[in-house]
Protein backbone atom coordinates (compact mmCIF):
# COMPACT_ATOMS: atom_id res chain seq x y z
CA UNK A 1 0.00 0.00 0.00
CA UNK A 2 1.11 3.46 -0.95
CA UNK A 3 -0.26 6.89 0.53
CA UNK A 4 0.76 10.11 -0.73
CA UNK A 5 0.47 12.78 1.32
CA UNK A 6 -0.02 17.10 -0.22
CA UNK A 7 1.40 18.95 2.41
CA UNK A 8 3.84 18.92 4.66
CA UNK A 9 2.33 21.08 7.80
CA UNK A 10 1.69 19.48 11.55
CA UNK A 11 -1.22 17.39 10.10
CA UNK A 12 0.30 16.02 6.96
CA UNK A 13 3.42 14.95 8.93
CA UNK A 14 1.56 13.49 11.83
CA UNK A 15 -0.04 11.52 9.20
CA UNK A 16 3.67 10.37 7.83
CA UNK A 17 4.95 9.37 11.05
CA UNK A 18 1.98 7.25 11.96
CA UNK A 19 1.72 5.66 8.70
CA UNK A 20 5.75 4.60 9.05
CA UNK A 21 4.87 3.09 12.07
CA UNK A 22 2.60 0.83 10.77
CA UNK A 23 4.90 -0.25 7.81
CA UNK A 24 3.03 1.79 5.16
CA UNK A 25 4.84 3.30 2.18
CA UNK A 26 3.98 7.23 2.32
CA UNK A 27 5.85 10.36 0.46
CA UNK A 28 4.94 14.01 1.51
CA UNK A 29 4.69 16.48 -1.16
CA UNK A 30 5.39 19.90 0.31
CA UNK A 31 5.38 23.01 -1.88
CA UNK A 32 7.98 24.67 0.25
CA UNK A 33 11.66 25.44 -1.25
CA UNK A 34 13.08 23.77 1.64
CA UNK A 35 12.74 23.72 5.70
CA UNK A 36 12.48 26.69 7.24
CA UNK A 37 12.12 28.89 4.31
CA UNK A 38 9.04 30.98 5.52
CA UNK A 39 8.37 31.82 8.73
CA UNK A 40 6.19 29.29 10.42
CA UNK A 41 3.99 31.27 13.20
CA UNK A 42 4.18 31.60 16.66
CA UNK A 43 3.74 29.06 19.61
CA UNK A 44 0.25 25.97 19.19
CA UNK A 45 -1.38 24.89 22.25
CA UNK A 46 -1.37 21.10 22.16
CA UNK A 47 -4.72 19.83 24.06
CA UNK A 48 -4.87 16.32 25.25
CA UNK A 49 -6.43 15.56 21.70
CA UNK A 50 -3.57 16.39 20.01
CA UNK A 51 -0.84 15.07 22.51
CA UNK A 52 -3.09 11.74 22.11
CA UNK A 53 -2.11 11.96 18.41
CA UNK A 54 1.81 12.85 18.70
CA UNK A 55 1.96 9.63 21.50
CA UNK A 56 0.38 7.10 19.53
CA UNK A 57 2.06 8.85 15.80
CA UNK A 58 5.81 9.28 16.76
CA UNK A 59 8.27 7.10 17.58
CA UNK A 60 9.56 6.83 21.23
CA UNK A 61 12.61 8.98 20.88
CA UNK A 62 10.15 11.46 18.61
CA UNK A 63 7.76 11.44 21.85
CA UNK A 64 10.10 11.85 24.47
CA UNK A 65 11.81 14.47 22.02
CA UNK A 66 8.46 16.52 22.04
CA UNK A 67 8.24 16.50 25.84
CA UNK A 68 11.84 17.73 26.04
CA UNK A 69 10.88 20.79 23.67
CA UNK A 70 7.38 21.61 24.68
CA UNK A 71 6.70 24.02 27.16
CA UNK A 72 3.88 23.84 29.76
CA UNK A 73 0.13 24.75 29.24
CA UNK A 74 0.02 26.81 31.78
CA UNK A 75 -3.43 27.59 34.02
CA UNK A 76 -5.69 29.98 32.65
CA UNK A 77 -6.84 33.65 33.35
CA UNK A 78 -9.02 36.07 33.24
CA UNK A 79 -8.12 40.01 33.53
CA UNK A 80 -9.48 43.21 32.55
CA UNK A 81 -7.74 45.84 30.33
CA UNK A 82 -6.28 47.41 33.45
CA UNK A 83 -4.59 44.49 34.64
CA UNK A 84 -7.29 43.74 37.14
CA UNK A 85 -7.06 39.80 37.67
CA UNK A 86 -10.70 38.58 37.40
CA UNK A 87 -10.23 34.52 38.40
CA UNK A 88 -7.22 31.58 37.10
CA UNK A 89 -8.57 28.42 36.29
CA UNK A 90 -5.58 25.85 37.31
CA UNK A 91 -4.71 23.33 34.91
CA UNK A 92 -6.21 20.13 37.63
CA UNK A 93 -9.61 21.53 36.69
CA UNK A 94 -9.51 21.89 32.82
CA UNK A 95 -6.67 18.63 32.74
CA UNK A 96 -8.02 16.71 35.03
CA UNK A 97 -5.74 13.70 33.62
CA UNK A 98 -2.42 15.89 33.24
CA UNK A 99 -0.62 13.40 35.00
CA UNK A 100 -0.49 11.31 32.25
CA UNK A 101 2.14 12.98 29.42
CA UNK A 102 -0.44 11.99 26.79
CA UNK A 103 -3.54 13.97 28.47
CA UNK A 104 -2.05 17.23 29.30
CA UNK A 105 -1.63 20.30 27.74
CA UNK A 106 1.47 22.13 25.95
CA UNK A 107 2.76 25.09 24.60
CA UNK A 108 5.03 24.17 21.32
CA UNK A 109 7.19 26.19 18.99
CA UNK A 110 5.20 25.38 15.71
CA UNK A 111 8.78 25.27 13.86
CA UNK A 112 10.26 23.16 16.53
CA UNK A 113 7.05 20.56 16.38
CA UNK A 114 7.67 20.40 12.19
CA UNK A 115 11.34 20.15 12.44
CA UNK A 116 10.61 17.14 15.49
CA UNK A 117 7.94 15.96 13.40
CA UNK A 118 10.07 16.15 10.12
CA UNK A 119 12.63 13.75 11.97
CA UNK A 120 13.21 10.41 10.40
CA UNK A 121 11.31 11.25 7.19
CA UNK A 122 13.88 12.58 5.68
CA UNK A 123 13.66 9.97 2.53
CA UNK A 124 9.80 10.93 2.39
CA UNK A 125 9.81 14.52 2.11
CA UNK A 126 10.02 16.06 -1.04
CA UNK A 127 10.25 20.14 -1.17
CA UNK A 128 9.68 22.19 -3.96
CA UNK A 129 6.88 19.87 -5.06
CA UNK A 130 3.56 22.15 -5.50
CA UNK A 131 0.51 20.13 -6.44
CA UNK A 132 -1.13 21.02 -9.24
CA UNK A 133 -3.86 18.21 -9.68
CA UNK A 134 -4.87 14.52 -9.46
CA UNK A 135 -6.08 12.00 -11.86
CA UNK A 136 -7.82 8.67 -10.45
CA UNK A 137 -6.62 6.05 -12.55
CA UNK A 138 -8.40 2.58 -14.64
CA UNK A 139 -6.81 0.52 -11.59
CA UNK A 140 -7.55 2.12 -8.47
CA UNK A 141 -4.66 4.28 -7.72
CA UNK A 142 -4.50 8.01 -7.95
CA UNK A 143 -2.27 9.88 -10.04
CA UNK A 144 -0.92 13.11 -8.75
CA UNK A 145 0.77 15.89 -11.06
CA UNK A 146 3.22 18.51 -9.82
CA UNK A 147 4.02 22.03 -11.57
CA UNK A 148 7.39 20.95 -12.59
CA UNK A 149 6.11 18.24 -14.14
CA UNK A 150 6.77 15.24 -11.87
CA UNK A 151 3.65 12.98 -10.99
CA UNK A 152 3.66 10.19 -8.38
CA UNK A 153 1.38 7.29 -7.78
CA UNK A 154 -0.41 6.04 -4.96
CA UNK A 155 -3.03 3.89 -3.81
CA UNK A 156 -4.95 6.88 -2.18
CA UNK A 157 -4.12 10.47 -1.87
CA UNK A 158 -4.93 12.80 1.13
CA UNK A 159 -4.70 16.74 0.81
CA UNK A 160 -2.97 18.03 3.93
CA UNK A 161 -2.52 21.50 2.32
CA UNK A 162 -4.37 24.00 4.33
CA UNK A 163 -6.86 26.58 4.13
CA UNK A 164 -6.61 27.39 0.30
CA UNK A 165 -6.43 23.45 -0.57
CA UNK A 166 -5.75 22.57 -4.01
CA UNK A 167 -6.85 19.02 -3.28
CA UNK A 168 -10.15 19.75 -1.56
CA UNK A 169 -11.12 22.39 -4.81
CA UNK A 170 -10.54 19.63 -6.73
CA UNK A 171 -12.42 16.64 -4.84
CA UNK A 172 -14.80 18.47 -2.87
CA UNK A 173 -16.29 21.60 -5.31
CA UNK A 174 -19.28 22.19 -3.24
CA UNK A 175 -16.81 23.36 0.22
CA UNK A 176 -16.71 26.23 0.49
CA UNK A 177 -14.66 28.54 3.33
CA UNK A 178 -16.36 31.87 4.39
CA UNK A 179 -15.90 34.88 6.03
CA UNK A 180 -15.84 34.11 10.22
CA UNK A 181 -16.12 37.93 10.96
CA UNK A 182 -13.26 38.45 13.17
CA UNK A 183 -9.74 39.45 12.66
CA UNK A 184 -6.64 39.40 14.64
CA UNK A 185 -2.62 41.28 14.84
CA UNK A 186 -0.91 38.61 16.68
CA UNK A 187 2.15 40.18 18.54
CA UNK A 188 5.79 38.31 20.42
CA UNK A 189 6.81 39.90 22.85
CA UNK A 190 10.52 38.78 24.47
CA UNK A 191 9.74 37.91 28.02
CA UNK A 192 12.13 39.99 29.73
CA UNK A 193 12.74 40.57 33.35
CA UNK A 194 11.15 44.20 32.65
CA UNK A 195 8.54 42.47 31.10
CA UNK A 196 7.17 39.88 33.55
CA UNK A 197 8.21 42.64 36.39
CA UNK A 198 5.80 44.77 34.05
CA UNK A 199 2.94 41.88 33.63
CA UNK A 200 3.37 39.67 36.37
CA UNK A 201 0.10 37.41 35.18
CA UNK A 202 0.23 37.21 31.59
CA UNK A 203 3.73 36.30 31.75
CA UNK A 204 2.75 32.83 32.60
CA UNK A 205 0.32 30.19 31.39
CA UNK A 206 -2.62 31.47 29.05
CA UNK A 207 -4.81 34.38 29.54
CA UNK A 208 -7.95 36.48 28.06
CA UNK A 209 -8.01 40.35 28.61
CA UNK A 210 -12.10 40.74 28.99
CA UNK A 211 -13.14 44.18 27.13
CA UNK A 212 -16.34 46.41 27.15
CA UNK A 213 -15.83 46.39 23.57
CA UNK A 214 -16.02 44.26 20.49
CA UNK A 215 -12.36 42.96 21.16
CA UNK A 216 -10.36 40.72 23.18
CA UNK A 217 -6.57 40.12 23.33
CA UNK A 218 -5.68 36.31 24.21
CA UNK A 219 -1.80 35.71 25.94
CA UNK A 220 0.36 32.52 25.76
CA UNK A 221 3.33 32.62 27.47
CA UNK A 222 5.87 30.05 25.67
CA UNK A 223 8.63 29.17 28.03
CA UNK A 224 10.79 25.94 26.50
CA UNK A 225 12.29 23.97 28.74
CA UNK A 226 16.11 24.03 29.32
CA UNK A 227 16.57 27.63 27.60
CA UNK A 228 16.40 25.72 24.28
CA UNK A 229 14.99 28.80 22.85
CA UNK A 230 14.22 32.60 23.53
CA UNK A 231 11.04 32.80 26.01
CA UNK A 232 8.12 35.21 25.18
CA UNK A 233 4.76 35.65 24.96
CA UNK A 234 2.04 35.86 22.52
CA UNK A 235 -0.42 38.05 22.14
CA UNK A 236 -3.20 38.09 19.74
CA UNK A 237 -6.29 41.10 19.39
CA UNK A 238 -8.99 39.78 18.05
CA UNK A 239 -12.10 42.13 16.42
CA UNK A 240 -14.41 42.90 14.34
CA UNK A 241 -13.25 43.93 11.15
CA UNK A 242 -15.01 47.48 10.91
CA UNK A 243 -12.98 48.70 14.04
CA UNK A 244 -9.41 48.37 12.18
CA UNK A 245 -8.68 49.72 9.12
CA UNK A 246 -9.79 47.98 5.87
CA UNK A 247 -6.23 46.98 4.32
CA UNK A 248 -4.78 45.42 7.84
CA UNK A 249 -3.79 42.01 6.12
CA UNK A 250 -1.44 44.82 3.87
CA UNK A 251 0.11 46.67 6.80
CA UNK A 252 3.34 46.05 7.79
CA UNK A 253 4.64 45.80 11.65
CA UNK A 254 4.90 49.54 11.82
CA UNK A 255 1.52 50.11 10.66
CA UNK A 256 -0.38 47.46 12.59
CA UNK A 257 1.31 49.12 15.97
CA UNK A 258 -0.46 52.28 15.16
CA UNK A 259 -4.01 50.68 13.96
CA UNK A 260 -3.60 48.30 17.28
CA UNK A 261 -2.29 51.44 19.70
CA UNK A 262 -5.59 53.55 18.82
CA UNK A 263 -7.55 50.42 19.72
CA UNK A 264 -6.13 50.23 23.29
CA UNK A 265 -5.69 53.66 24.19
CA UNK A 266 -7.49 53.64 27.27
CA UNK A 267 -6.09 50.02 28.44
CA UNK A 268 -3.49 49.71 31.49
CA UNK A 269 -0.26 51.84 30.28
CA UNK A 270 2.12 49.11 31.01
CA UNK A 271 0.25 46.61 28.95
CA UNK A 272 -0.45 49.10 25.94
CA UNK A 273 3.40 49.90 25.77
CA UNK A 274 4.49 45.89 25.61
CA UNK A 275 1.82 46.21 22.64
CA UNK A 276 3.73 48.39 21.33
CA UNK A 277 7.31 47.82 21.91
CA UNK A 278 6.71 43.89 20.41
CA UNK A 279 8.66 42.34 18.18
CA UNK A 280 7.65 44.62 14.40
CA UNK A 281 9.03 41.59 12.38
CA UNK A 282 7.02 39.08 14.36
CA UNK A 283 3.66 41.79 14.12
CA UNK A 284 1.31 40.10 11.88
CA UNK A 285 -2.49 40.48 10.91
CA UNK A 286 -5.43 37.78 9.34
CA UNK A 287 -8.78 37.73 8.74
CA UNK A 288 -10.34 34.76 10.20
CA UNK A 289 -12.29 32.43 7.59
CA UNK A 290 -14.34 28.83 8.07
CA UNK A 291 -15.31 26.54 6.91
CA UNK A 292 -19.21 26.23 5.89
CA UNK A 293 -20.84 22.78 7.05
CA UNK A 294 -22.06 20.84 3.89
CA UNK A 295 -23.51 17.47 2.79
CA UNK A 296 -21.83 14.18 3.33
CA UNK A 297 -20.24 12.93 -0.24
CA UNK A 298 -19.12 10.00 -1.82
CA UNK A 299 -15.86 8.34 -0.22
CA UNK A 300 -13.09 7.75 -2.90
CA UNK A 301 -9.04 6.90 -2.94
CA UNK A 302 -8.74 10.83 -2.34
CA UNK A 303 -9.44 12.17 1.32
CA UNK A 304 -8.57 15.50 2.89
CA UNK A 305 -7.15 16.62 6.76
CA UNK A 306 -7.14 19.68 8.56
CA UNK A 307 -7.58 23.38 7.96
CA UNK A 308 -8.04 21.37 4.20
CA UNK A 309 -11.40 20.24 5.08
CA UNK A 310 -12.48 22.14 8.46
CA UNK A 311 -10.91 25.09 8.60
CA UNK A 312 -11.80 27.65 11.61
CA UNK A 313 -10.81 30.17 13.56
CA UNK A 314 -8.09 29.95 16.02
CA UNK A 315 -9.85 30.37 19.03
CA UNK A 316 -10.05 28.07 21.70
CA UNK A 317 -7.13 26.03 20.07
CA UNK A 318 -8.70 23.36 18.40
CA UNK A 319 -8.09 23.76 14.84
CA UNK A 320 -4.50 22.27 14.78
CA UNK A 321 -5.29 19.93 17.44
CA UNK A 322 -8.32 18.37 15.38
CA UNK A 323 -5.90 18.52 12.33
CA UNK A 324 -3.79 15.75 14.42
CA UNK A 325 -6.63 14.20 15.33
CA UNK A 326 -7.52 13.42 11.97
CA UNK A 327 -4.10 12.00 11.34
CA UNK A 328 -4.51 9.92 14.25
CA UNK A 329 -7.57 8.35 13.40
CA UNK A 330 -6.49 7.94 9.61
CA UNK A 331 -3.23 6.13 10.02
CA UNK A 332 -5.04 3.26 12.13
CA UNK A 333 -7.94 3.00 9.67
CA UNK A 334 -5.23 2.76 6.79
CA UNK A 335 -2.91 1.01 8.80
CA UNK A 336 -6.04 -1.72 9.14
CA UNK A 337 -6.10 -1.86 5.32
CA UNK A 338 -2.48 -2.28 5.01
CA UNK A 339 -2.74 -5.35 7.34
CA UNK A 340 -5.61 -6.60 5.22
CA UNK A 341 -8.49 -5.93 7.51
CA UNK A 342 -10.41 -3.73 6.28
CA UNK A 343 -11.62 -2.48 2.54
CA UNK A 344 -9.67 0.96 1.24
CA UNK A 345 -12.70 3.04 0.72
CA UNK A 346 -14.60 2.01 3.53
CA UNK A 347 -11.85 2.78 6.02
CA UNK A 348 -11.73 6.12 3.79
CA UNK A 349 -15.20 6.51 4.62
CA UNK A 350 -15.29 5.69 8.32
CA UNK A 351 -12.64 8.45 8.88
CA UNK A 352 -14.33 10.99 6.45
CA UNK A 353 -17.89 9.76 8.59
CA UNK A 354 -16.08 10.48 12.02
CA UNK A 355 -13.97 13.40 10.56
CA UNK A 356 -17.17 15.50 9.42
CA UNK A 357 -19.01 14.79 13.08
CA UNK A 358 -16.48 15.77 15.06
CA UNK A 359 -14.80 18.41 12.70
CA UNK A 360 -17.86 20.34 11.88
CA UNK A 361 -18.16 20.93 16.09
CA UNK A 362 -14.68 22.11 16.64
CA UNK A 363 -15.81 24.77 13.66
CA UNK A 364 -19.39 25.17 15.35
CA UNK A 365 -17.08 25.29 18.66
CA UNK A 366 -14.89 27.90 17.77
CA UNK A 367 -17.45 30.52 15.80
CA UNK A 368 -19.11 30.06 19.08
CA UNK A 369 -15.96 30.78 21.17
CA UNK A 370 -15.51 34.33 18.59
CA UNK A 371 -19.08 35.40 19.12
CA UNK A 372 -18.98 34.79 23.17
CA UNK A 373 -15.93 36.92 23.66
CA UNK A 374 -16.64 39.40 20.34
CA UNK A 375 -19.54 40.31 22.73
CA UNK A 376 -20.03 43.55 24.73
CA UNK A 377 -21.82 45.88 26.11
CA UNK A 378 -21.93 47.76 29.83
CA UNK A 379 -24.43 44.71 30.86
CA UNK A 380 -22.85 41.96 29.86
CA UNK A 381 -19.36 42.53 30.82
CA UNK A 382 -20.52 43.44 34.36
CA UNK A 383 -22.13 39.81 34.46
CA UNK A 384 -18.80 38.04 32.65
CA UNK A 385 -16.89 39.69 35.76
CA UNK A 386 -19.04 39.15 38.38
CA UNK A 387 -19.25 35.59 37.16
CA UNK A 388 -15.81 35.57 36.89
CA UNK A 389 -15.46 37.22 40.43
CA UNK A 390 -17.23 34.56 41.99
CA UNK A 391 -15.59 31.81 40.43
CA UNK A 392 -12.61 32.99 41.57
CA UNK A 393 -13.93 32.99 45.51
CA UNK A 394 -15.46 29.41 45.30
CA UNK A 395 -13.89 26.50 44.28
CA UNK A 396 -16.66 24.19 43.09
CA UNK A 397 -18.33 27.13 41.16
CA UNK A 398 -15.10 27.39 39.39
CA UNK A 399 -14.59 23.73 39.00
CA UNK A 400 -18.10 23.07 37.78
CA UNK A 401 -18.03 26.04 34.76
CA UNK A 402 -14.57 25.22 33.41
CA UNK A 403 -13.97 21.92 34.15
CA UNK A 404 -13.10 20.16 30.57
CA UNK A 405 -14.24 22.98 29.02
CA UNK A 406 -11.50 22.19 26.23
CA UNK A 407 -12.63 18.11 25.85
CA UNK A 408 -15.79 19.18 23.94
CA UNK A 409 -15.74 18.55 20.35
CA UNK A 410 -12.56 17.19 20.37
CA UNK A 411 -12.91 14.48 22.74
CA UNK A 412 -11.33 11.28 21.92
CA UNK A 413 -13.44 7.86 21.07
CA UNK A 414 -12.32 5.15 23.22
CA UNK A 415 -10.15 3.49 20.68
CA UNK A 416 -8.41 6.88 20.38
CA UNK A 417 -7.74 6.77 24.39
CA UNK A 418 -6.81 3.07 24.43
CA UNK A 419 -4.37 3.61 21.41
CA UNK A 420 -2.66 6.56 23.05
CA UNK A 421 -2.02 4.09 25.89
CA UNK A 422 -0.63 1.07 23.63
CA UNK A 423 0.61 2.98 20.95
CA UNK A 424 -0.31 -0.02 18.56
CA UNK A 425 -1.40 1.69 15.06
Amino acid sequence: MSVIIIGGGIGGLCLAQGLRRAGIDVTVHERDRAPGSRWEGYRIHINPVGARALHACLSDAGWQEFLATAGPGGDFGFLTEQLEQLVVVEESIMYPDGADPAESHYAADRATLRRLLRTGLEDVVQFGAEFVGYEQRPDGTVEATFADGRTAVGDVLVGADGAASRVRRQYLPHVRTVDAGAVSVAHKIWLTDEVRAALPRLGTGMNIVNVDAPCFLFTSAFEPPGGASRPYLLCALVTRPDVLPPDLTELDGDALRAAVDVLVAAWHPQLRRALAESDPESRTAIAFRAAEPGPAWRSTPVTVIGDAIHLMPPIGGLGGNTALRDAHLLSRLLAAVARGDQDTLAAIGEYESDMREYGTAAVRSALAQKEQALSHGAVATAGARTWFRLCAAVPALRRRTFGQSYAGPAAPRPWERELAVTRDP
